[in-house]
């Protein structure tokens, strides 16, 4: 039991069940909360928000820590276009220099550094410590925790890299409104919604939808005009298609398809990746993936706290979530947190 739901086993020895933690709430549109996959889900949320507690009792100690302006700023909000304006001037966002990135990963890398700059912790987390312990996208695709000293957004990395950017403005509408919770399936309305198209407000022009209207023929070729788009604007194809559907350009028989597609190429391509990193010898350093996942802000936290003694080893290591021998050398560089 202790192993299947990821407990200690002296919590199946209390004198009654704990109480569940305060995660927000739960814009998710989906059935039977008590499938594996949201079992996994609830472990990773609670790990994310003691990470979290610890950073904020850190930053309490810092005599220059100041709260975070974005949170909770655009309340009362309730139309897309105006959310997407305050999400692109609360963190200054460049649409044109986002594009001019190399590749996606890159763009990805300048749209958090920006949202880091402005004091939110950005992490990508899809598991629970192990590969075999991933929790599919169709469950959870990010979580933000809206504190005014130590905001937290938690990306699923086990979405496509092109999904992350959008994941991510998503999480940070939901900061700007105030909203605590977690996100995933398919949005139906609400604010779920609303951060929806508003982070697709800030990553595309309605006009650049609608004019793919007059080049799409509904057949095969259309993924690849859906998929020029998508390169240009650094965004992913499903994002395009759902777009297509929410200004009516297609219907929603014709959404559902094109998504489902792009999943099957997605999965398909990730397929061949994971072959052919099997005949390389080696890997990615540890250290590496560690750094980009966790971010350059929360290391930056941990660092300081560890140089000033208001850290421990110990608790920095349940704030990174790595074992206490390995936090001098993660510490060591982080150069390459945004590679």
């Amino acid at each position: 039991m202790a192993d299947k739901y990821h407990r200690p086993i002296l919590t199946f020895y209390l004198p009654r069940v704990p109480a569940p933690p305060e995660l927000g709430q739960d814009f998710r549109t989906l059935p039977d909360q008590g499938e594996e996959s949201n079992v996994l889900l609830a472990t990773l949320l609670r790990d994310v928000k003691a990470r979290q507690a610890l950073v904020r009792e850190t930053l309490e100690d810092d005599d220059d820590a100041v709260e975070v302006k974005l949170v909770g700023s655009a309340q009362g909000i309730r139309n897309a276009a105006e959310l997407g304006a305050a999400i692109t001037r609360a963190i200054d966002f460049d649409r044109a220099a986002f594009r001019g990135r190399a590749k996606g990963e890159e763009a990805f890398a300048y749209l958090r550094t920006l949202v880091e700059a402005k004091g939110v912790f950005v992490l990508l987390a899809g598991d629970c410590g192990h590969w075999s312990t991933a929790i599919e996208v169709s469950i959870f695709r990010g979580f933000a925790i809206a504190d005014r000293l130590a905001p937290f957004i938690v990306i699923n990395d086990q979405d496509a890299k092109s999904a992350w950017a959008f994941t991510l403005l998503h999480e940070l509408g939901h900061l700007l409104l105030g909203d605590t919770g977690v996100s995933g399936g398919t949005p139906s309305a609400g604010v779920e919604q609303l951060c929806n198209d508003a982070a697709a407000a800030v990553l595309v022009d309605r006009a650049e939808i609608v004019d793919l209207q007059r080049l799409l023929l509904g057949g095969d070729g259309d993924i690849n005009v859906i998929g020029m788009l998508a390169d240009q604007a650094r965004i992913s194809q499903s994002m395009v298609a759902y777009q297509l559907f929410r200004f009516g350009v297609i219907d929603e028989g014709r959404w559902t398809g094109l998504r489902d597609t792009f999943r099957r190429l997605w999965l398909a391509q990730k397929s061949r990746e994971r072959e052919r990193s099997r005949g390389k010898e080696g890997g990615p350093n540890w250290y590496v993936v560690r750094r980009h996942r966790l971010g350059s802000a929360i290391l930056s936290v941990a660092r300081q706290g560890m140089a000033d003694g208001s850290l421990t080893p110990t608790r920095a290591a349940r704030m990174l979530g790595v074992k206490p021998m390995n936090v001098y050398p993660l510490l060591a560089d982080t150069r390459r947190t945004t590679a």
